[in-house]
């Protein structure tokens, strides 16, 4: 739960309805001008029409030089971010041939392998002669490699889990394998902050869908009882099977999952674990394991576990580990294996290189100390931002930063300002994040240096004091007594 200042919700809501207002009323007089012109479209419905199109046209067009900036250059510690402008009050944005170079802190290269490796990037290249950019096919046909099998096993051993199965794409993994697993007559019982991929399987599946407080086992177990008590709706009968859905790291937050909390209450209600590890595979515990060797929970334990490889691994996919059981149905089952062309070989090859770099089988301790240093940056920048005054979310080693700027018109202030200042980094708002929460996420990296990270601190606190965003009492100098906050979810 997030307390926000009552005056700072009171002033984000007013912004928002100004907006909401403000846009409505030039509709109105578009609608009296479009009277005027002839349409080639009479007849049709309208194909952009909704609360979507009006957010995008009135709201986001205002803003959106600060999302989808185009750089020039591999994502790493510096990289170059492309200029653009605009001639239309930013409805469309032009690039030039200027760039900026800039500190990054919004790409998920958590432990440095999206720039050029000295153990990597030669295997990477000496694949892509070897096979090719693509395999031009699905798995079930030509789209097999050794590289793709090895990948398997190596996936596999490194969960901690009996078998896997690779995909291309991360966000496709959760879309295709969640119908494939359950479906009418299934009950999902899903965490209010899940990702888009999580909601979109979800949805797909055909299953009855609930939803249960962000991280809270005790709500889990509350939904749990009365749904299992219920039955399915109309017929009453028992579901088919049970499925809870949670993350990791919740990429928005910053915060760990209550693994071994919500491991116990599903064990007592017999309901399926899936986990998607997208930002804590790599990133957390002793060895990189993810989230259940950081919290102490047993592979075993968890039924699904699900990852992606495009945030420690500096590469692209996901995958699935499991039972050979599961795996296998996948195989048989799941579109993307099925009908997608597999994972790219010299993708795969950097995945394979960066986990023996990791687990020290390039003859190196350079992994031991990439999974230290993101801890000790991790946690000295949140210490850092909390100590300014900051209103900072998220749990201690996680790279995941989130900054809450509440208000919409602290959105672009604070991206613009940083980026003069030399410093990248992403926002998020409305429809990622409700409507009132919306924060700067900020994605610490192994190969961030001290000098680095202290250059950021110095921006920021500056672009803070600048917009006004530093709200709790180290900033302000006033406590926020209880009555004088709200809480959101």
């Amino acid at each position: 739960m997030i307390k926000i200042p009552y005056l700072t919700a009171l002033s984000t809501y007013f912004s928002y309805g100004l907006l909401f207002v403000f846009g409505h009323f030039r509709d109105f007089f578009r609608k009296i001008l479009d009277c005027f012109h002839s349409s080639n479209l009479q007849g049709y419905a309208p194909i952009c029409l909704g609360p979507e199109d009006f957010y995008i046209r009135r709201l986001f067009l205002r803003i959106q030089d600060c999302f989808g900036r185009p750089i020039s250059s591999a994502p790493d510690v510096w990289f170059d971010v492309v200029q653009r402008y605009s001639n239309d009050n930013n409805k469309t944005l032009r690039r030039t041939s200027k760039v900026t170079r800039c500190l990054n802190l919004g790409s998920y290269n958590y432990l440095g392998f999206a720039a050029a490796d000295e153990y990597c990037t030669p295997r990477v290249i000496e694949t892509l002669k070897r096979f090719s950019p693509s395999t031009c096919s699905p798995r079930v046909d030509g789209g097999t490699t050794t590289l793709h099998n090895e990948l398997e096993e190596i996936v596999a051993n490194f969960v901690r889990k009996p078998a896997a199965i690779v995909f291309g794409m991360g966000h496709a993994t959760n879309c295709a394998t969640l119908p494939a697993l359950i479906g009418k007559g299934g009950l999902i019982i899903s965490d209010s902050l899940n990702h888009n991929s999580i909601i979109n399987g979800a949805r797909g599946s055909g299953a009855t869908i609930r939803v249960f407080q962000h991280n809270s086992p005790s709500h889990l177990e509350e939904v749990l009882r009365q749904h299992i008590a219920e039955g399915q709706p109309r017929t009453h009968r028992p579901w088919k099977k049970i499925f809870v859905l949670v993350e990791g790291i919740y990429s928005m937050e910053g915060e760990l999952c209550k693994l071994p909390e919500i491991v116990s209450v599903c064990k007592k209600y017999k309901a399926y674990i899936y986990l998607d590890e997208a930002h804590s595979i790599g990133a957390v515990g002793k060895t990189g394991r993810g989230v259940c060797e950081q919290l102490g929970v047993d592979t075993a334990d968890v039924d699904v576990m699900m990852g992606t490889f495009t945030k420690s691994f500096g590469s692209c996919g996901g995958y699935i580990a499991g039972s050979k059981e599961l795996i296998q149905y996948l195989k048989y089952t799941s579109p993307a294996h099925l009908y997608a062309t597999s994972i790219s070989p010299p993708a795969a090859q950097q995945i394979i290189s960066s986990i023996k770099v990791i687990l020290g089988e390039d003859g190196s301790s350079r992994g031991a100390q990439k999974l230290a240093r993101i801890r000790e940056n991790s946690n000295f920048f949140r210490s850092e931002l909390q100590k300014m005054g900051f209103d900072v979310i998220g749990d201690n080693d996680s790279p995941v930063i989130a900054i809450m700027l509440y208000n919409p018109g602290k959105i672009p202030a604070f991206s613009r300002e940083c980026l003069k200042h030399n410093v990248a980094v992403v926002m998020t708002a409305f429809p990622a994040t409700p409507l009132l929460l919306a924060r700067a996420r900020i994605c610490i990296s192994a190969c961030h240096a001290m000098e680095d990270l202290l250059k950021a601190l110095e921006v920021i606190n500056q672009v803070g004091d600048l917009i006004g965003i530093k709200y709790s009492p180290a900033g302000s100098g006033k406590q926020h007594q209880e009555q004088g906050a709200m809480k959101l979810e």
